[in-house]
C-alpha cells in the first residue's frame, strides 16, 4: 500500500535532520524529501529515524534462538514491534550437535531476509568470564570446528564472539576473517598484548564492553583499554541501566564516539515479565526485569529491547543523530551491510520517537517494517 509519511523531524544518519517526508510503496521507500510534503500526508509523525538494528539478541517471549525445533517468529515479531526491524540471532553456548542443528534450521530464515545473519556467542569463551554460559559446554577453538559451524550455517554466520587467549584462537580468528565472518572479542580475560594481536589479525568488535571481561586497570588495560582506544574496533554497549552505570556508559560513548553501537543482549524472558528461565544451559532468574543467574553470581543477558535503551539515552540528552548512529549506522557498517538512510529503494523500516514533550519525556511511537505498520 502506498503511504505518504510526513515527519516533524526526519533524522537518517546521512546528514538529513529536519522536517521531511517519505513516500512508502509496498515494502520500500520510493522517495524521500525535506521540508513540507508535496501533498497532504497519509500519516503525520513526530521524530522519524531508521529502524533499529540489534546485532546481539538471543530471543524473546519464551523463544531462545539457540533452541532447535523452535519457531523464531514470535521472538522476531516481538522485537520488530519494539523497534528492532533488523536483527542478528545470537546463539549462546549449547551442546555442539544442537548448535550445528540450529544453524541449519536458521540458515533459510536468513536467506529469506527475516534475519540479517547469525551471531555465535560461544562456545569459544573463557571459563573465568563465562557469564551465563555453562562451563561444561565451553570448548577450545579448532579450525575444523569453525569450518563445521560455517558449513552448517550455509553462509548465514555473520559474527563470532571468542576469547583470544584460548589455545587455537589465533588460527580460528584467521580462518573466520578469511571466510568473511566478523570476529568479536568477548567473555575474555586476555591481557593487552593478546587482545591487540587479535585486533591485528582482524577482530573488529568488542562484545558487550565491560561485561564478560576484567575491569579497566591503569597498568593492565586489557580488553576494555584496547576497545576504548583502538579505532579499528566497534564497541557493543548494553544501555539498559543495569549492565553499565551511566557514568561508565558516558565514558564509553565519548571514547568510542562514532564506533559504538547499542545491543540489547535480550534473552528469552524478554516480554514475559519476572520468572525462572534457562539460558546457555544455566538457570536464570528474572526479578524486576533484571536477569541474573539463579545463584546471583552474574547478570544473564537483558530483557530490554534496543529501542527502549535508546529512549534512556534520549531522556538523558543524547542528540538524536547520535542515537541513530548507535542504533543502526555503526552496526550495519561493522557487519558489512547497507547502512539504512531511508533513501529511495531501501526497505521501509522506520521508528518514530515522540519528543515534542521534551527529550526527558521521550516515548516510542509507530514502527514500520518492510512497509507494514506494527505499532
Amino acid at each position: 500500500m502506498s503511504c505518504l509519511v510526513a515527519a516533524r523531524r526526519l533524522v537518517c544518519g546521512d546528514g538529513s535532520d529536519g522536517p521531511g517526508w517519505l513516500h512508502l510503496d509496498g515494502a520500500h521507500v520510493v522517495e524521500r524529501g525535506s521540508g513540507r510534503a508535496p501533498r497532504p500526508a497519509d500519516l503525520v509523525l513526530d521524530t522519524v529515524v531508521p529502524g533499529c538494528f540489534d546485532p546481539h539478541v538471543h530471543g524473546a517471549v519464551g523463544v531462545d534462538f539457540a533452541t532447535p525445533g523452535t519457531d523464531p517468529g514470535p521472538a522476531l515479531q516481538h522485537h520488530h514491534r519494539a523497534g528492532s526491524t533488523t536483527l542478528l540471532a545470537s546463539l549462546a553456548t549449547a551442546p555442539w550437535e544442537q548448535t550445528l542443528a540450529r544453524l541449519a534450521e536458521l540458515a533459510p530464515v536468513v536467506a529469506a531476509g527475516d534475519l540479517a545473519g547469525i551471531h555465535l556467542e560461544g562456545p569459544w569463551l573463557a571459563p573465568t568470564h563465562r557469564g551465563a554460559h555453562h562451563p561444561a559446554l565451553l570448548r577450545h577453538p579448532r579450525r575444523r570446528d569453525a569450518e563445521a559451524l560455517l558449513t552448517a550455517g550455509s553462509g548465514s554466520v555473520r559474527m563470532v564472539t571468542l576469547a583470544p587467549e584460548l589455545p587455537g584462537a589465533s588460527d580460528v580468528v584467521t580462518h573466520l576473517v578469511e571466510a568473511g565472518v566478523v570476529v568479536a572479542i568477548g567473555h575474555t580475560g586476555a591481557d593487552t598484548d593478546t587482545v591487540r594481536r587479535c585486533v591485528d589479525a582482524g577482530a573488529r568488535v568488542a562484545t558487550h564492553l565491560f561485561n564478560g571481561m576484567p575491569p579497566l586497570h591503569h597498568r593492565r588495560p586489557g580488553p576494555v583499554g584496547i576497545a576504548l582506544s583502538d579505532p579499528r574496533l566497534s564497541v557493543e554497549l548494553i544501555a539498559d541501566g543495569h549492565h553499565l552505570h551511566d557514568t561508565v556508559l558516558d565514558l564509553a560513548l565519548s571514547s568510542a564516539r562514532g564506533r559504538a553501537c547499542l545491543v540489547s543482549d535480550a534473552m528469552a524472558a524478554t516480554g514475559l515479565g519476572d520468572g525462572d528461565h534457562v539460558l546457555a544451559g544455566s538457570a536464570v532468574r528474572v526479578r524486576d526485569g533484571v536477569a541474573e543467574l539463579a545463584d546471583g553470581s552474574s547478570l544473564a543477558g537483558s530483557t530490554t529491547p534496543l529501542a527502549l535503551a535508546a529512549l534512556r539515552l534520549l531522556r538523558r540528552g543524547t542528540p538524536v543523530p547520535d542515537v541513530v548512529n548507535l542504533t543502526s549506522t555503526v552496526a550495519a557498517r561493522t557487519l558489512g551491510l547497507p547502512v539504512p538512510h531511508l533513501q529511495a529503494g531501501e526497505p521501509a523500516d522506520l521508528v518514530e520517537f515522540h519528543l515534542t514533550g521534551g527529550a526527558e519525556e521521550a516515548t516510542l511511537g509507530r514502527v514500520a517494517r518492510r512497509g507494514s505498520w506494527l505499532g
